[in-house]
């Protein structure tokens, strides 16, 4: 859990002005006040470690969920809003959770900062 809370950790908070608060309890990170990720381990009891994620909205997460089960789910809360969970325990693919947590990061960033470049 610790080495996938830190990777998380180190991801979002390399994208321009992020903020990690707690939130519920779960370490959340946050972009101009808007939530863009939040680490989860056994949740609510639910045995997940996971990273949860903003999508473009439903159909995406539909379609995530559908293509890859093994690695989202849907977050509890969270889901009702396009959001999914990526999955960070086993044989995880790092590169592929760096992109979730960026293109989330943009899903929640002001104008000025993807005008200025963004990540």
């Amino acid at each position: 859990m610790t080495d996938a809370l830190n990777f998380v950790r180190r991801t979002a908070l390399e994208l321009p002005e992020t903020e990690e608060r707690k939130s519920h309890g779960q370490a959340t990170f946050f972009v101009a006040g808007k939530q863009f990720a939040q680490f989860r381990d056994n949740h609510h009891g639910d045995g997940k470690t996971v990273v949860c994620v903003r999508t473009s909205g439903l159909d995406e997460q539909a379609t995530l969920l559908e293509a890859d089960p093994k690695t989202y789910s849907k977050p509890a809360y969270l889901h009702p809003s396009g959001w999914v969970s990526v999955n960070v325990a086993g044989e995880v693919d790092w590169d592929h959770v760096a992109d979730r947590i960026a293109s989330s990061w943009e899903l929640a960033a002001p104008r000025r900062l993807l005008e200025a470049g963004g990540r």
